[in-house]
């Protein structure tokens, strides 16, 4: 009698064993910028989409897309996210990375979509167009989507670069310049822009959006952790395309913009709710990725900062977040449709 038991619940733990390993989450370390680009991951994690498809996040927060981009060189991020302004020359020159689903922006439906990105200008300043830029200090982060914004805006106004002074300056330290006087306008993206305005009593936001750039982000991450689990990244788009369909909600902005804080230095709620109309969570890939890309790329043979054309099909991959669209259209529906 004794033995029987034993042999029962020698298999009753086993079956307990087996049956936690099954359930055992996949883990993934998801590399994020420390701004509102970045709120669908915050969500995902804090709210439990992640985990609802089986996947154990952790959150490998960065303050740059430089420092984003070394972590995940050196193989401490499997997914990163990226901008598009300087990517065409990372993979010219090498680096090898698949992009499976958007996490910010509205590339999907339009391929410049830029009202993120503006230009501030302090009481005093004389700038009052972008004439009057011309001969006048700029602040600005060089190598990001603001740096190309204001690079295009010259060029569409008959300017060139020499014609500016521009001063680089690192995202964490945008409003604090603003506020000194240094620099009588800055060119940022939100919630910086909102955040220079409201702290500088009479400044304005001289210019924003207009359709120049792409302030779009994907997550990439190399072909072997692309590819080497289907299944895998398939959940993990399915919790990308669902928290980005919660984040787009109006009715969980309180929630949202609670979460966003506890990731994202030097903000607080108030300011996430104000800034986050200026933003769309769109996970689409589609052909005006495509176009957005060729559109930086040539800018940036332009600026002889890359030698040829790269094509995007090289590095985006549209089958993950198709297949989950087909699955889960209800994820979907508020978007603008492509074109």
């Amino acid at each position: 009698m004794r033995k029987r038991v034993q042999a029962i619940l020698t298999a009753a733990i086993f079956l307990l064993l087996a049956a936690g390993g099954s359930d055992a989450a996949d883990p993934l370390r998801i590399g994020a910028g420390s701004n509102s680009g970045n709120l669908i991951t915050f969500v995902g994690v804090d709210k439990g989409f992640f985990a609802k498809h089986g996947i154990d996040a952790k959150v490998v927060v960065r303050g740059t897309g430089a420092e984003l981009s070394k972590s995940f060189q050196a193989g401490e991020i499997d997914f990163a996210p990226a901008a598009l302004p300087n990517l065409p020359v990372a993979l010219e020159r090498g680096m090898d990375a698949r992009a499976f689903v958007n996490i910010v922006g509205s590339p999907y439906s339009r391929v410049n979509d830029d009202v993120t990105v503006g230009i501030a200008v302090r009481p005093g300043s004389g700038i009052n167009s972008i004439a009057d830029l011309k001969g006048k200090q700029i602040g600005v982060s060089f190598g990001t989507t603001s740096d190309a914004y204001l690079l295009e805006l010259l060029e569409k106004n008959g300017m060139t670069p020499a014609m500016v002074e521009r001063i680089n300056v690192s995202p964490g330290s945008l409003v604090a310049l603003f506020d000194t006087g240094r620099v009588g306008a800055m060119v940022a993206w939100e919630h910086f822009l909102t955040a220079m305005t409201d702290k500088v009593k009479g400044s304005k936001v001289l210019v924003r959006g207009g359709g120049h750039v792409c302030f779009c982000g994907t997550l990439h991450g190399t072909p072997e952790r692309v590819y080497g689990n289907r299944q895998l990244v398939q959940r993990f788009v399915d919790a990308v395309a669902e928290a980005a369909h919660y984040v787009r909600d109006p009715k969980n902005k309180d929630e949202v913009a609670s979460i966003g804080v506890r990731y994202i230095q030097g903000m607080d709620v108030p300011l996430i709710k104000a800034t986050l109309p200026y933003f769309l969570y769109d996970p689409r890939i589609g052909q005006n990725n495509f176009r957005a890309f060729e559109h930086i790329v040539k800018a940036l043979i332009a600026q002889k900062k890359m030698k040829e054309a790269y094509d995007p099909k090289r590095y985006f991959d549209a089958s993950f977040i198709e297949n989950t669209m087909k699955r889960h259209p209800e994820w979907f529906e508020d978007l603008p449709p492509g074109s």
